[in-house]
């Protein structure tokens, strides 16, 4: 029996570049054939949703009219991807505790993933040991995002390591950082990084980007996709993914 599946990225800590994540996810699922819905948390004027607007709705995650918005519309065959604004992650794992969302997704009725943005001090650390308990039986991935030129210092190996084992199923996740002045095209243009790719406007028209740049974020994306890959994201979903997946595979 199939059963929905809820994607959470954030961090406590601003600044990491967890919409930039929630951008590439989305283009990922998208790319894979998989049916897939975006929440917006940075109510009320939202960054996801000027590059993603035909699948994203901004919310304030806060509000329970929002949460219902949320969460009383999951369904089986759609992934929901709820992009968490800065300094809001563990009040949101709290309020889904509450409604007994996380109690849920430990009795196997819903597949859970959190999508955590390190930065590169330690205090990404501790937000790790401040989320620990809401992650039984859901899928933690530990993101390093090098997109915003993050120079992440050589943790203490031992130290690392007992925060990174206190979960179990963690997985490293390492995006690796986009020519500048490619990201920053992208950034003007609005557009998902695959329709740039495709050299499309925002309303699917012939755009003119460069060339080049467009090559470099090709390249960069494949990059991502290949990390995803390698982690089995398609694994989360419990939904039969169309075989076409191998064929969109770069």
């Amino acid at each position: 029996m199939s059963k929905p599946t809820v994607l959470i990225v954030g961090a406590d800590k601003g600044g990491v570049g967890k919409t930039t994540v929630a951008r590439t996810l989305l283009d990922y699922f998208h790319g894979r054939k998989v049916p897939i819905r975006a929440f917006d948390t940075e109510y009320p004027r939202g960054t996801l949703k000027r590059f993603h607007p035909d699948m994203t709705e901004v919310v304030d995650v806060t509000r329970i009219p929002d949460q219902m918005q949320i969460f009383d519309t999951m369904s089986d065959s759609t992934v929901t991807l709820i992009d968490v604004r800065a300094g809001i992650l563990s009040p949101t794992l709290r309020a889904l505790r509450d409604i007994g969302f996380i109690d849920a997704a430990r009795k196997g009725q819903i597949t859970f993933a959190v999508f955590h943005i390190l930065g590169p001090s330690i205090a990404s650390l501790d937000e790790i040991a401040e989320t620990a308990d809401f992650m039984t039986d859901a899928k933690y991935f530990l993101v390093k995002n090098f997109i915003n030129n993050t120079s992440f210092f050589e943790w203490d190996q031992s130290t690392y390591n007992s925060y990174f084992h206190s979960i179990k199923d963690t997985v490293d996740l390492t995006i690796p950082k986009l020519n500048e002045m490619a990201c920053e095209q992208v950034e003007i243009a609005s557009v998902p990084y695959v329709t740039f790719i495709a050299n499309k406007g925002s309303n699917g028209e012939s755009a003119n980007y460069s060339f080049v740049l467009r090559g470099y974020v090709r390249h960069w994306l494949g990059n991502v996709w290949a990390e995803y890959d390698r982690a089995k994201l398609l694994d989360l979903i419990d939904t039969p993914v169309e075989s076409a997946a191998a064929k969109t595979r770069q």
